[in-house]
């Protein structure tokens, strides 16, 4: 009975969700963490929802994958590896206070930090810092979707490009993520096989409905839209992180 509950949440939230960030990039893994993180243990939310993002960006990556910008997704890999191997040897496994107040943190941070300030993707230094930032943030909170849309917000690109050149890093840096957590799990954590493949299907049917809106959305309403919804939903992480960390 708890696994058919189980099922139906995950349905519900993936579709929603990658729907969500097939049509901007992010935001949506933002909210099926918060969901995954109040079901079940940490380490069984990052593995699961790293199953489901890394479906959802890494089909997303293929829809556009004519708009990707590879030297990009390249340099971004040198920054992943580099925090893959910080964090393997830490051995860091945050609680659920820590991921939410992180989750809620990240949009501010990315509106606080003045623009001149951080190197953009397409800059030297900058996608290599992107990766290893975007990858650290992976392993802290599940998510890194506004930590890495600053390193896009002054490039030229046009939001065809951003979304599938972000698809790609962002599939990468959730594979790495399911695999640090993946060894992390204990038997009793253990997300069972069906849910993983329903989360994975899901997530396959939820981007590809969210391709017909982001061909119909102008880049004004791309960027305006996006800012909008990740603020909302990181001022409602930091208050239940908050929360959490003060009453436990």
């Amino acid at each position: 009975m708890l696994q058919a509950g189980l099922l139906v949440v995950v349905v519900l939230s993936v579709l929603a969700t990658s729907f969500i960030s097939g049509i901007f990039g992010m935001a949506g893994g933002m909210i099926l963490m918060g969901v995954l993180v109040a079901l079940m243990p940490v380490s069984a939310a990052m593995v699961l929802h790293g199953a489901a993002q890394l479906t959802s960006n890494g089909w997303r990556a293929v829809l556009w994958r004519r708009h990707i910008d590879f030297r990009i997704f390249g340099r971004f890999l040198i920054g992943l590896l580099l925090a893959g191997l910080l964090f393997t040897f830490i051995g860091f496994i945050p609680d659920r206070a820590m991921v939410l107040i992180t989750l809620g943190v990240v949009p501010f941070l990315a509106v606080l930090i003045p623009r001149q300030y951080v190197p953009q993707a397409t800059s030297r230094g900058g996608a290599e810092l992107c990766g290893f930032l975007n990858t650290a943030m992976q392993f802290i909170a599940g998510v890194s979707g506004p930590l890495l849309d600053i390193f896009y917000v002054r490039t030229e690109m046009d939001r065809r490009a951003i979304v599938a050149t972000k698809a790609a890093c962002q599939a990468c840096a959730h594979l790495a993520k399911l695999i640090y957590f993946g060894h992390a799990l204990s038997g009793g954590e253990s997300v069972p096989a069906v849910v993983l493949a329903v989360a994975v299907a899901t997530a396959v049917c939820g981007t590809s409905l969210s391709k017909f809106v982001l061909e119909r959305m102008s880049d004004k309403q791309f960027r305006r839209w996006t800012q909008m919804l990740v603020m909302s939903i990181g001022a409602v992480y930091l208050a239940q992180g908050l929360y959490l960390a003060f009453t436990r």
